[in-house]
């Protein structure tokens, strides 16, 4: 198979189909050939992502001085960042047989040397396969997390997403909340439009709550017309406004199809208290829910408990 890096430093751009060998040297080169298949199997020892960054970014210390590395995987909404980002840096697309691997970028306070662009080269071919095979696990876990239809979190990866938030949010005294978003009268557009254009509805209803929240926030679908939005470090008030935001974007969206259906949605948000476990929290947030389509739909209802 072949290996691609097209390599960018400093302005200067070049693609190196196949690692290049750091020297004419016969016993020099396997040498350091013996080096990279070591490196190859150190890592070949985790399918994690940060932990398998985390060990190259190790390994290759004793090869090649650099303050920080990132790499960047967008589809799988990777994004590593270790050490320092000063203003030098080298930056790899990898590729395996067409494959896209994601970019890395090494850092430092002065600009690499020719010589070392090389042995960064001949090191990225002890990443390669063992990075193909994480990412390829990553997917795999990722798509068993999915819902297929609305393109969020399923219900499964909600449980224990929230068992671990809970969890942390505890232990580190940090602030954690919830809102459960419900599409009014969802019923009435299935019978009366047909479930095609429900289908619409439950991906364009995802879509703009997905839009409406941070990066590190996580949405769920929670049931059939419902979605969970875990907010990590976001206080009440803070929950509320964001609330508030998804309802009026999920009002203010075009039509649906040629149908014109028009939707709105009805939120309850709450927050973690120090006694709360799963359930507690959820029949909390499920009460706001109801007290918001009991009291007109449309609308968001904050349930304060007691600290």
């Amino acid at each position: 198979m072949t290996n691609q890096f097209q390599h960018v430093s400093e302005n200067l751009k070049r693609v190196t189909p196949h690692p290049a060998h750091p020297d004419n040297n016969k016993e020099t080169h396997y040498r350091f050939a013996s080096k990279v298949l070591a490196l190859s199997g150190i890592l070949q020892s985790t399918l994690e992502i940060n932990e398998l960054l985390a060990l190259f970014a190790k390994e290759i210390r004793q090869f090649i001085k650099y303050d920080g590395l990132t790499y960047r995987f967008p589809s799988l909404k990777i994004d590593i960042k270790l050490g320092d980002q000063p203003v030098h840096n080298c930056a790899y697309e990898l590729v395996v047989a067409g494959d896209h691997l994601g970019d890395l970028n090494f850092f430092r306070n002065y600009p690499f040397e020719d010589s070392e662009l090389e042995m960064i080269e001949n090191l990225l071919a002890g990443l390669l396969y063992p990075l193909r095979n994480t990412l390829l696990y990553q997917r795999a876990v990722e798509s068993a997390t999915i819902d297929p239809l609305t393109g969020v979190r399923n219900r499964a990866a909600m449980d224990s997403s929230m068992k671990r938030e809970i969890g942390l949010a505890q232990r580190h005294n940090t602030p954690l909340s919830v809102i459960l978003m419900d599409i009014d009268h969802f019923k009435n557009i299935n019978d009366e439009h047909g479930h095609l254009y429900g289908d619409q509805a439950l991906k364009a209803a995802a879509q703009c709550a997905e839009q409406s929240i941070r990066e590190s926030d996580m949405i769920f679908r929670y049931g059939g017309e419902e979605f969970l939005i875990l907010l990590t470090g976001t206080d009440l008030d803070g929950a509320e406004l964001l609330a508030e935001r998804m309802r009026m974007n999920v009002e203010n969206l075009l039509p649906i199809t040629e149908k014109g259906i028009r939707m709105t949605v009805s939120l309850g948000v709450t927050k973690l208290t120090p006694k709360d476990d799963t359930d507690s929290l959820f029949q909390r947030i499920d009460a706001a829910l109801y007290r918001a389509k009991d009291e007109g739909r449309n609308r968001v209802v904050i349930d304060r408990p007691a600290n």
